[in-house]
């Protein structure tokens, strides 16, 4: 470890190290890390530092202190990959949980939107989901899914054995060892198209929020495109800044 001014203060070098652990596979998701002061042994930093660092892992998500247990690898479980990105809920704050019904599945070469949004090579191939997120049993949001196909080999195989979670990053961390970190998302007010209004049961003229989501690995890959078109008449999009 170096603390000379031109580099990151020294828990943060820390963080670095264990985020790049974790990403090559160290410890696997829902697996024990070695304690504190194993772990300053093995870097040697004092145990103040390594508490440091996991502390902001543990901010970021990526890490699990738990009291009396020890410290764990985050996993993308279906309930807290749905509470952490699924933003779609009641007005006043009460949660909406999604299911998800109408999944079609093909494989296509990269589209020049594909590629701009996933960072793709001329040439590269891609899946694309289409699937319709149901809130109450009524149907809510149109979401496309657009993965490259380099990271995700065989993909196709979970639609044909009907095993493709209501969540998909558990799935993608289970997997394929890509783990959903932090996702951009961009968000504007539209109108709802023709086919829009059929799937989505709105009257035509409605309006609609369209979400852009680029979700990025602990490794900074841009794993997935995602296009969610969502019925505003009963929910709303819920955030909270702190």
């Amino acid at each position: 470890m170096d603390e000379s001014p031109r580099y990151r203060p020294l828990y943060q070098q820390v963080y670095d190290v264990l985020v790049k652990q974790i990403a090559a596979g160290e410890w696997g998701p829902g697996e024990s890390l070695p304690s504190e002061q194993a772990l300053a042994g093995r870097l040697n930093v004092s145990q103040g530092t390594v508490r440091k660092a996991l502390d902001a892992l543990a901010a970021d998500n990526l890490i699990d202190r738990r009291q009396g247990k020890g410290t764990y690898v985050a996993e993308h479980t279906q309930e807290r990959a749905l509470f952490r990105f699924f933003r779609m809920a009641r007005p006043g704050g009460g949660r909406a949980l999604p299911t998800s019904t109408g999944e079609t599945l093909k494989r296509r070469a990269a589209r020049p939107a594909d590629a701009a949004k996933l960072a793709l090579e001329p040439g590269a191939e891609v899946y694309e989901l289409n699937r319709v997120r149901l809130i109450d049993g009524e149907p809510a949001v149109l979401e496309k899914i657009v993965l490259p196909a380099a990271l995700f080999a065989g993909f196709e195989r979970f639609e044909r054995h009907d095993t493709l979670p209501n969540a998909l990053y558990a799935l993608y961390q289970r997997e394929y060892g890509l783990n959903i970190v932090s996702a951009q998302e961009e968000l504007r007010a539209d109108t709802a198209r023709k086919d829009d209004c059929r799937r989505l049961k709105l009257a035509p003229g409605a309006s609609l929020l369209h979400i852009d989501r680029v979700a990025i690995s602990l490794e900074g890959t841009r794993v997935e495109w995602r296009a969610s078109r969502c019925d505003t008449s009963r929910f709303v999009y819920a955030v909270t800044l702190s």
